[in-house]
């Protein structure tokens, strides 16, 4: 029996014929990564706003009953005059498509496909060829076919106008090149589902063009701590890999000439992290108070507020923990929950937070220091406060990058990497609601949504403000087993220890 595809799963073929043969056999082992997730969410979103700019527009609703959606489509189709449809279903030789928009003016049709991201990618024209394909197949004769994709020079004037928001790029005729293949794709892939499970290695096709869901189920961990768990050292790893090495412990520490991979090497051997005391005595020298920062932010798509761009970063949530020469450790947090512009004050707060005097420890400073040099440029009566702040920082991250390696942060200095091997108590699973930052954006949106109940929105903004301060009470935590490494061990310069 033919399998009805979809544009979806056939561009899951071309990505990987197994990965088309496991969503349809096998959906039970997929993984959706929360990046992914969020990825579906923002384009689910640039879609609404993209019908908002087609007034008058009919949703072809039915997103399970397809047959249903092919009627209606049909039905809306045949009324005579202008129209504008929203998903409208579509079928030809065994392919299924839903389209974002369809216009029909003066009897001539207008295919419009809508993307999330800030330019043509090089899988778009064959997406948008499928689309075309199949709706020229099912006897709608199109004109103009178009791919709409966010143009990051927007900037949003506010009160809901997104006109100019999108960027429509004709590609009509560079489609047809791509539609002489298709039936062959259709063909290969119903041959690829009739099959047995295609027998493909993981390889680069796991992320090109999507990151694939059944990675984990196609690559099983075959090794406790695999070769690929060396930083930045794709070819590298390749090449132990084509000499039969699959776990970094069978490897020659003299195959290795890195010394950040002769390092983990080490660790991952003898079971014994490595600390270096002497570096991490540098610490001791800053004083008190001393602040553990850590910012939150969005990005999205569609901007929210007034003077914003898509895409553009901005900070809504910051934690703070403050640490006196007496121990006393206290917290502050601020969080924008209303859905208004959070930049002004996420500024003033942290300013009245942070003081003039003090250390302020932040892992990876780039990303906060980029964030207030932005606020600066936006606010600039709070500029000079706010680049005060920047140059108080310390970076956790290169510090704890030279200084400290554990075998079960497995290559990766993230901190939800290296906080549960000092602090295993504080694990990010054990949050609830909000594990990575990749979750974050989602919930806040839904958090400050209007049509979200107040007792959702209670649970959003709980969740958030205890993922945030988890943040930098693993900073708090991180700095006092580097002091309590040196105070135990004065003398015992680049030592392994248990």
């Amino acid at each position: 029996m033919r399998a009805r595809l979809s544009k979806s799963k056939l561009m899951s073929w071309l990505q990987c014929p197994k990965r088309l043969w496991l969503q349809v056999n096998r959906p039970e082992v997929a993984q959706v990564s929360a990046q992914s997730e969020a990825g579906f969410a923002r384009g689910h979103r640039v879609g609404k706003i993209a019908q908002r700019l087609f007034p008058g527009g009919q949703l072809i609703g039915y997103a399970v009953d397809l047959r249903q959606a092919l009627r209606e489509t049909a039905s809306a189709l045949a009324a005579p005059g202008d129209l504008t449809l929203f998903e409208p279903a579509f079928r030809h030789r065994d392919l299924l498509v839903r389209a974002d928009v369809l216009e029909r003016r003066r009897g001539t049709y207008r295919l419009v496909e809508v993307k999330a991201s800030t330019e043509v990618k090089p899988y778009h024209p064959t997406d948008v060829g499928i689309q075309a394909w199949v709706i020229q197949g099912a006897g709608i004769p199109l004109a103009q076919t178009e791919l709409a994709h966010v143009d990051t020079t927007f900037v949003y004037p506010g009160g809901g106008d997104y006109r100019g928001l999108f960027k429509h790029v004709e590609m009509t005729t560079e489609l047809l090149p791509i539609q002489q293949q298709i039936l062959q794709w259709i063909a290969e892939a119903q041959r690829t589902l009739t099959g047995p499970t295609p027998e493909i290695d993981v390889g680069p096709q796991c992320s090109d063009p999507y990151d694939c869901e059944f990675y984990a189920f196609c690559a099983p961990v075959e090794a406790e701590f695999p070769v690929e768990i060396l930083p930045n050292s794709g070819k590298f790893v390749a090449a132990l890999r084509a000499e039969g090495y699959a776990d970094l412990r069978d490897v020659p520490e003299d195959r290795l000439a890195s010394d950040t991979h002769r390092r983990i090497w080490r660790a991952t051997v003898s079971g014994r992290p490595e600390f270096d005391s002497n570096a991490a005595r540098k610490l001791a020298g800053l004083g008190f108070p001393c602040f553990f920062l850590d910012f939150e932010s969005v990005m999205p798509p569609v901007p929210l507020w007034a003077g914003t761009r898509p895409y553009e970063t901005t900070p809504m949530q910051w934690s703070c923990h403050r640490q006196d020469d007496d121990g006393q450790l206290t917290h502050r947090s601020y969080l924008e929950t209303a859905g208004g512009d959070p930049r002004r004050p996420f500024a003033e707060t942290l300013i009245d937070a942070l003081g003039t005097a003090g250390t302020i420890f932040v892992y990876n400073a780039g990303f906060e220091g980029a964030r207030l040099t932005a606020l600066a440029e936006q606010l600039p009566d709070l500029g000079a406060q706010l680049m005060a702040i920047r140059a108080r920082f310390f970076d956790l991250l290169p510090f704890t990058r030279t200084h400290y390696y554990h075998r079960d942060m497995r290559g990766s200095w993230s901190l939800k990497a290296v906080l549960p091997t000092i602090a295993p108590d504080l694990r990010y699973a054990n949050l609830a609601d909000v594990q990575s930052g990749d979750m974050v954006e989602p919930i806040y949106l839904e958090m400050i949504d209007s049509g979200t109940s107040a007792s959702r929105r209670a649970e959003l903004e709980a969740a958030l403000l205890r993922y945030c301060e988890r943040d930098t009470l693993a900073l708090v935590r991180l700095v006092a087993f580097f002091a309590d490494r040196v105070r135990a061990h004065p003398t015992d310069a680049g030592a392994g220890l248990r």
